[in-house]
């Protein structure tokens, strides 16, 4: 036990060394601090829509004849608007947060730094349906990447405007509001001069907007996927794209037409007495892969929820039955694990090894492979529900444990940080309380209780 325990200690002190001085570097990087604390920001939208996220799957697990199931069915939609106006626009969000960190860091006019970015946020992704109403699918997570570009980009060209002194400076006597709108002008024209001919260059010559440029330059990525090694290599790049904030529903466009035929010739492979020839499918995929959400982050709730910390015990109990569903946005942001350095290898490596071992398992013939693509009811249950085997519930027992195991280390880095915060934090409310002359008078006494 004792080996063990020193084991453990020169491999967290090992994690310390490389780890806490790249996280050092990291919060003192301005673009980068600023993009996560506008990713932190976005935590109250994540919980409001995963929540609301998790309804629409209660009629599958309770049934339709009942009260609760029968309220969710007849009134849908404003059930899922919560779920399209916060996740579904996080994007939008996240550009305005960003925006204002970076901003505030410059020490610029807030309003024009978020205002300014939004328009250059909306003219990358806009696009709009035949009757010209505005299509929102690229202001969500597609459009995440594309927002922290613009958001950045956009302050930058403010700040350099105002370091250069390319703006509109009043008299004295003008009011301020006035004289900062005045000085948003010449940076106005800039910014928006620059998106314009960005847009009118990329449509040009690639006739493609960002977020499906992406799309595009990631689908060499995905190969021939009846390989276990080729799906391992493809989780790996969903878990690290999705570390640096970029959505995997980039992928979607690829896979999903591949996961659609893969489960019409399972069915039809079935009904026809044959073996089933393929393991990865929208169901595998949901159930093992996004077991708990992408990175299997349930590690890390778990580690949150045993912690000694204040914070991360209360991370973890928020974050707890969303990601029972799959839905990690509380974890992923509120932790956070996303452009975290310590998180790196059990989010990354971790979670494609993890998510990716029960369909190694369906190659190499020890699990069923599936016949059926669930609607969402929750871990466990859904990924039986795949294949009917009941092997596969203790599989996904198996995932659990291993998350716990690869977070747990990586986790106690973050929480001794944490907890030293923490105590530095209760020791100045003590002296702000308590005089200087008052505590070196009960230091001088000798009390024996």
């Amino acid at each position: 036990m004792t080996s063990n325990a020193g084991l453990f200690s020169r491999f967290e002190a090992m994690m310390n060394r490389i780890f806490l001085p790249i996280a050092h570097k990291v919060d003192n990087q301005p673009h980068l601090s600023a993009i996560k604390a506008g990713m932190v920001a976005m935590t109250p939208f994540t919980i409001l829509g995963s929540f609301f996220a998790i309804l629409p799957a209660l009629p599958n697990m309770l049934g339709e004849n009942n009260a609760i199931s029968q309220f969710i069915l007849n009134n849908d939609e404003i059930v899922n608007l919560p779920v399209t106006l916060s996740i579904g626009m996080i994007g939008l969000y996240s550009c305005m947060a960003i925006s204002y960190n970076l901003g505030n860091h410059y020490k610029l006019y807030i309003p024009g730094c978020i205002t300014l970015s939004t328009f250059a946020f909306l003219f990358m992704v806009a696009t709009f349906g035949e009757e010209g109403n505005l299509q929102i699918a690229s202001l969500g997570a597609k459009g995440l990447f594309t927002s922290m570009v613009c958001a950045l980009l956009t302050v930058e060209l403010y700040h350099f405007c105002k370091e250069k002194n390319i703006t509109i400076n009043m008299p004295e006597g003008v009011p301020d509001f006035v004289s900062r709108s005045f000085e948003l002008i010449p940076v106005t024209l800039i910014v928006g001069g620059t998106f314009i001919v960005l847009r009118f260059v990329l449509m040009a010559t690639i006739g493609e907007l960002p977020p499906t440029i992406l799309t595009k330059i990631l689908a060499p990525l995905v190969g021939s996927m009846d390989n276990p090694w080729a799906v391992l290599v493809l989780h790996f790049m969903m878990c690290l794209i999705f570390f640096f904030g970029i959505h995997t529903s980039v992928f979607s466009p690829i896979t999903g037409p591949i996961r659609v035929a893969f489960i019409a010739e399972n069915i039809a492979a079935l009904q026809a007495g044959q073996a089933l020839p393929h393991f990865y499918t929208a169901g595998t995929s949901s159930a093992f892969f996004g077991f708990t959400g992408c990175g299997i982050s349930i590690g890390c709730i778990v580690a949150c929820m045993l912690s000694k910390s204040i914070r991360y015990k209360k991370i973890g109990k928020v974050a707890l039955f969303p990601a029972l569903f799959g839905i990690n946005e509380p974890i992923l942001f509120g932790a956070p694990i996303i452009l975290n350095p310590v998180m790196f290898i059990p989010h990354v490596f971790g979670g494609a090894i993890i998510g990716t071992l029960p369909m190694f398992f369906m190659h190499w013939g020890w699990l069923k492979k599936p016949v059926f693509d669930p609607p969402y009811v929750g871990v466990f249950l859904e990924g039986f529900l795949t294949n009917g085997d009941w092997r596969t519930i203790l599989v996904c027992a198996l995932q659990l444990v291993l998350a716990i195991a690869i977070y747990w280390p990586f986790f106690k880095i973050m929480e001794r940080e944490e907890l030293s915060q923490e105590s530095e934090k209760t020791n100045k409310s003590i002296e702000d309380i308590v005089a200087d002359e008052d505590l070196d008078i009960l230091a001088g006494l000798e009390l024996d209780f």
